[in-house]
């Protein structure tokens, strides 16, 4: 199983996640997207490209056909993922999005993120006393701040590329797939009942492009089921 992480996230959201799924029976392996984790940084930053490069990086460990998993942005990069190359693909597991156009989101936390003066940063509380003149969200300053790493030297750094990432968010935003696109192999999305990631009128849209697939609501979750509603992500992942 590999797994694709969402916007200014990493693999290391899906330690726990993916321990808990590994578990269960397979090996699963959590990348970090271009211009997220340790990934290299790049100019280009659309869906495009990062399907480029998780295709090149799937034939290289010699491991297809996978069960790919994407949550958010990493599930647009695995819808256009899978039906450009289903022979890469042995199961598709969508997270919380759907193949659609979204509003403009992530604006406030880019704009957090570039509020705070690494220059002068002594500590990681500094940041998050910073981040919280922005977003009030205890949850959401965490996560943000797993983007912030201290150099060799000491010097604190942003681990995303946020000048690319901004750059291409329009292209992030848009529908991935294209008209007349389809994915033949079974296929899961799997939506919190509790987000406006995915919502029922969406649902006709996605099957379109994924005969195959069906759609597993958890109500009591948000936009990460992997967190939110554990063992019930794990089920809906695995059987």
């Amino acid at each position: 199983m590999v797994v694709l992480h969402g916007l200014l996230g990493s693999s290391r959201n899906w330690q726990s996640a993916g321990a808990a799924l590994a578990l269960r029976g397979p090996r699963v392996i959590a990348l970090d997207l271009r211009n997220h984790g340790d990934s290299p940084w790049a100019d280009g930053c659309h869906v495009t490209d990062m399907v480029e490069d998780v295709v090149a990086w799937i034939k290289d460990a010699g491991i297809a056909p996978v069960h790919l998993l994407g949550h958010s942005l990493g599930g647009k990069v695995a819808m256009r993922l899978a039906v450009e190359h289903p022979a890469l693909v042995s199961r598709l597991t969508v997270v919380d999005i759907a193949p659609r156009v979204y509003a403009p989101r992530f604006m406030a936390e880019f704009a957090a993120m570039r509020s705070v003066d690494l220059s002068t940063l002594k500590s990681r509380r500094d940041a998050e006393n910073a981040l919280e003149v922005h977003i009030s969200n205890w949850a959401l300053r965490q996560f943000i701040l797993t983007n912030l790493s201290q150099g060799p030297t000491g010097n604190w750094l942003w681990k995303v590329n946020l000048d690319a990432l901004e750059r291409g968010l329009p292209g992030i935003q848009e529908n991935p797939l294209l008209p007349g696109q389809s994915y033949q192999g079974p296929t899961r999305l799997i939506r919190g009942g509790q987000s406006n990631y995915v919502l029922d009128e969406d649902i006709p849209g996605f099957l379109q492009y994924f005969p195959n697939g069906d759609v597993v609501t958890l109500p009591e979750s948000g936009h990460n089921p992997h967190f939110d509603a554990r063992s019930g992500f794990l089920d809906a992942v695995l059987t």
